[in-house]
């Protein structure tokens, strides 16, 4: 799968634009994937500018171009200051993060992101280390399958689709995509079945990749790490991702605690950019529908 294929990169120009490139800036692409946003961004910068790709999965590093402006970090960007610290650099002008999952890996079937397909259940962004999908449904207790459900979607019977997974594992264990499908598949809604099984597969997705966490170090990291009037510029997809971003902008923290003076005047490191988040609109949907749920926000460090 070559970089054209491997993802179409969402709201593409207002991302970009939302980075105000200078030409000669300093910036990090830090969901490089298929490179679309990153090569739009090199095109802009002239030989003093230079880009920082992050990607755990080394499957992205054929994607990356053969340019002496451009540095390929195989790293969740969760070390973000780390690696550019090690490259000599304590502050950049941008940041640019989105979120979704790579076409790669869902029309891949033998990474177990998807169930259109039988595979086993991996899931996992670097496939070096960590617990795989099945790991987690082998291991997790009901209370904790439960909590998955509860906290990273909107499913209405979290709790019963916990009780199915453990009720089917004492059978036979749930290590492929077909088998989670049938073992959740009595507790959800028919009317909804496709829309439920997404919920469920990007529930055990998320934990398995520590996403949440993930995202949480690389927004408090970019405190740190952006120079005052430096751009923030995040594509979320799910509620969970936009509201930890709008805490973040709004608060200057995730969990959105406002600090106020002695005016009422809230205290945030952030001047939001745009009041409402950036979509797609009718045109880019229908070219790319898995764009529908993108939701773009983008905030100017102070």
């Amino acid at each position: 799968m070559d970089s054209s294929t491997y993802h179409i990169p969402a709201l593409l120009n207002a991302s970009i634009e939302a980075l105000d490139i200078r030409p000669g800036g300093i910036y990090a692409d830090v969901t490089f994937g298929g490179g679309g946003h990153s090569r739009a961004i090199l095109a802009r910068l002239d030989e003093a500018g230079h880009l920082f790709g992050f990607d755990r999965d080394a499957d992205a590093l054929a994607n990356a171009p053969d340019d002496t402006r451009f540095t390929f970090v195989h790293s969740d960007f969760r070390y973000i200051s780390n690696f550019l610290r090690y490259h000599g650099h304590d502050s950049i002008d941008g940041i640019l993060a989105d979120l979704g999952v790579s076409f790669h890996h869902f029309d891949d079937p033998e990474r177990g992101f998807s169930f259109r397909s039988d595979a086993p259940l991996d899931m996992r962004m670097n496939r070096k280390g960590g617990k795989t999908a099945a790991d987690i449904l082998a291991e997790y207790s009901k209370e904790e399958l439960e909590g998955l459900f509860r906290t990273y979607t909107d499913l209405k019977r979290p709790g019963q689709i916990a009780a199915a997974i453990v009720k089917a594992r004492a059978q036979q264990p749930v290590d492929t995509t077909f088998r989670l499908v049938e073992a959740v598949r009595p507790v959800i809604n028919p009317k909804s079945e496709k829309k439920d099984l997404a919920q469920v597969f990007q529930a055990i997705r998320i934990e398995v990749n520590g996403e949440m966490d993930s995202l949480r170090r690389l927004l408090q990291q970019s405190l740190r790490t952006l120079r005052p009037g430096g751009r923030l510029a995040i594509i979320t997809y799910h509620s969970i991702e936009d509201r930890m971003v709008k805490n973040f902008i709004r608060s200057g923290n995730v969990e959105g605690n406002i600090d106020q003076d002695i005016y009422g005047r809230v205290s945030t490191p952030w001047k939001a950019v745009t009041r409402s988040p950036i979509v797609p609109d009718e045109a880019e949907i229908e070219a790319n529908p898995r764009s529908r749920s993108a939701k773009l926000r983008i905030a100017e460090k102070l």
